[in-house]
């Protein structure tokens, strides 16, 4: 079973939706409830939980809010929106943070099965993919296929590697790719391309010759201040000044090595 969060501000909502509908049937449990975003965002941190039923509009934090404060937290759960607003607006919000699908109030039963058994499916995919990863006596001792999967899709080449793009090198939703590579690695997917791009840049500027502009736009930033900020945060020095150092610096505080 997949635990199921369903958080809507008007109680009768949420305690109908939780009683009434028939979740066993297609494989989800109800795991709890909350009446806005912000009691929903501590539910799913203190906690699992493997898909979210929200509203869109409640008061504190918005179903939008939830959205974006999951993904900005690497907390990658499928969210299925309910609303009573006819309001494309929001959707195309909604598929910024990557939710999954869109159901309109009054509910209609067979439209609310529809989409949770496509979810369903989706996290079927993404618990098979699991399992072949943490081996099963097939998978050689210390490989992870997904894990594998994914950093090669970045280490190909990182300036135009993404999210979506290590989605569909494996098959599966880039949500749960998210939660997925966080649960194997330790890591956030972004943070592993951020620090596979400053990597490369490194690489080039003491190897390859280049000039910082064209390593920025090598490594995937089209703006070449954002692309200093970045390099300098990360290694403690300039393109520039690391590049005139060569190899003599500490390269992860800026600081030069001892002789």
């Amino acid at each position: 079973m997949y635990r199921l969060l369903i958080v809507d501000d008007e109680e009768d909502i949420r305690r109908g939706l939780a009683e009434l509908f028939p979740w066993g049937e297609i494989g989800f449990e109800v795991a709890g409830t909350a009446e806005n975003g912000r009691q929903a965002f501590e539910l799913v941190a203190a906690g699992r939980v493997d898909a979210i039923l929200s509203d869109i509009r409640m008061p504190v934090m918005t179903g939008i809010e939830l959205a974006r404060a999951l993904t900005e937290a690497g907390l990658a759960v499928p969210i299925v929106f309910l609303s009573a607003y006819r309001d494309f607006s929001y959707a195309r919000q909604a598929l910024r943070y990557g939710v999954r699908d869109y159901v309109l109030k009054p509910t209609d039963y067979a439209d609310l099965r529809s989409v949770f058994l496509k979810l369903k499916r989706e996290l079927d995919r993404g618990r098979h993919a699991a399992g072949r990863a943490r081996g099963g006596g097939r998978v050689p001792h210390g490989a992870d296929p997904f894990v594998t999967a994914v950093r090669g899709h970045v280490e190909r080449d990182c300036a135009h590697a993404s999210l979506k793009g290590a989605a569909r090198a494996v098959g599966m939703n880039p949500q749960y790719v998210s939660r997925l590579f966080r649960e194997r690695t330790g890591e956030n997917f972004h943070v592993f391309l951020a620090r596979t791009r400053m990597e490369e840049a490194a690489r080039l500027l003491r190897d390859g010759g280049y000039r910082a502009y064209e390593v920025s736009e090598m490594v995937g930033y089209s703006n070449q201040k954002n692309f200093t900020r970045a390099f300098k945060r990360h290694f403690g020095v300039a393109p520039l000044a690391y590049r005139r150092r060569g190899s003599s610096p500490d390269v992860t505080s800026g600081k030069e090595a001892p002789p």
